[in-house]
């Protein structure tokens, strides 16, 4: 479809009206000093009528046939960089309003290219990351193997330990290609949420149960904010949001100091809603790292986080999960205070038996 143009006459309007003008004055003052009395003053106004009409036309014609005809040829060339409506109403010649299009487009290009700027140092520390990731248990198992086929294979007690050692790195690269996958299939809306009622207090104690383990290694306190003593119905995928609980229990134990504590809460937020509050009073986070925090792979402190294990992935695991439920995550932390992380379910009626509802995340 042909671009049409939506000419604009001010242009040659003022300029014709300004050589009319300056003409009209000039020939005014040439009688005024000839003494030429038989030149009346309609003669001038009729003068100045045909000065203003005369350069109005031929400068319009010469705008159109130069000027319009390249500012056209601009909106086809840069329609050819922008598929958006750029081009989709009328190609305007008034100076002004083509300056404003030119400049949203040039303004629009230029957070465009932010973007991909940004994406691409993503990508970058995304591939640094999960390189970095695999080739430590993959060298690990290398090791181990090439020791034991160097001569240490004939060595009972030295082959058992260096096998299950090297079963280890088997274990932790199988853990990080679960969650990978588990995280893809959540990204590209892959993933199947089993939804039904449950009580999110008891899940929370479940959780706590089975962490109290790894929580009593650095004697921290996993513990209610109070005592529930009714339970609170929820409606979401009970195993997900088991998986949600203990990644970020799991991440407060890991960043927890000795003889800490991990505080849960949960309070109503709306009519329908409930906020889970998970709290500890561990190492906490300085404010340039909040807003990474759910990246892949990303770590606040890369040197110390390494040493506790884990895939890199549990946050991010946890933010897809929660905006797979259709809810949200927030995340307050204070360096060498602690960190706050909340996130929001549907509440459910506990009187109302509903079977687990199946649906896909998309």
């Amino acid at each position: 479809m042909a671009t049409r143009v939506r000419k604009s006459y001010k242009f040659a309007f003022r300029s014709a009206l300004f050589i009319a003008i300056i003409l009209t004055i000039a020939l005014w003052a040439f009688v005024w000093f000839s003494k030429m009395a038989e030149i009346q003053l309609l003669s001038i106004s009729l003068f100045f009528i045909v000065v203003f009409l005369t350069s109005f036309i031929l400068i319009q014609i010469r705008l159109e046939k130069y000027i319009y005809r390249r500012i056209k040829q601009i909106y086809d060339d840069v329609s050819l960089l922008e598929s958006s409506s750029f081009t989709s109403g009328s190609v305007t010649t008034d100076m002004k309003t083509l300056t404003e299009e030119i400049e949203k487009f040039a303004k629009d290009k230029k957070i465009e290219i932010d973007t991909l700027k940004i994406r691409e140092e993503y990508r970058k520390d995304f591939l640094g990351n999960i390189s970095h990731e695999l080739k430590t248990p993959l060298f690990t198992v290398q090791g181990y193997i090439l020791t034991l086929l160097d001569g240490a294979l004939e060595d009972k007690s030295v082959r058992k330990k260096y096998l299950q050692r090297a079963q280890k790195g088997v274990d932790r690269l199988i853990y990080i290609i679960k969650d990978l996958d588990l995280i893809t299939k959540l990204e590209v809306g892959d993933l199947n949420l089993e939804r039904s009622n449950f009580d999110i207090i008891e899940l929370i104690q479940n959780v706590f149960d089975l962490l109290e383990i790894k929580a009593g290694k650095k004697k921290i306190s996993l513990t209610f904010d109070m005592n529930y003593d009714t339970p609170i119905y929820v409606f979401g995928d009970r195993d997900k949001i088991q998986q949600v609980v203990s990644n970020l229990i799991v991440n407060s134990i890991k960043y927890g100091h000795r003889s800490g504590t991990t505080e849960v809460s949960i309070e109503n937020l709306i009519r329908n809603k409930v906020i889970i509050r998970i709290t500890d009073n561990g190492e906490g986070m300085s404010e340039e790292h909040v807003p990474r925090i759910f990246e892949r792979f990303y770590r606040v402190d890369k040197s110390g986080s390494r040493k506790e294990g884990g895939s890199g992935l549990g946050l991010s695991i946890v933010k897809h999960i929660i905006e797979a439920h259709g809810e949200k995550i927030y995340v307050e932390s204070v360096l060498d205070v602690g960190s706050e992380f909340s996130f929001t379910l549907e509440k459910a009626d506990p009187n109302i038996e509903l079977g687990t509802v199946s649906e896909k995340n998309n």
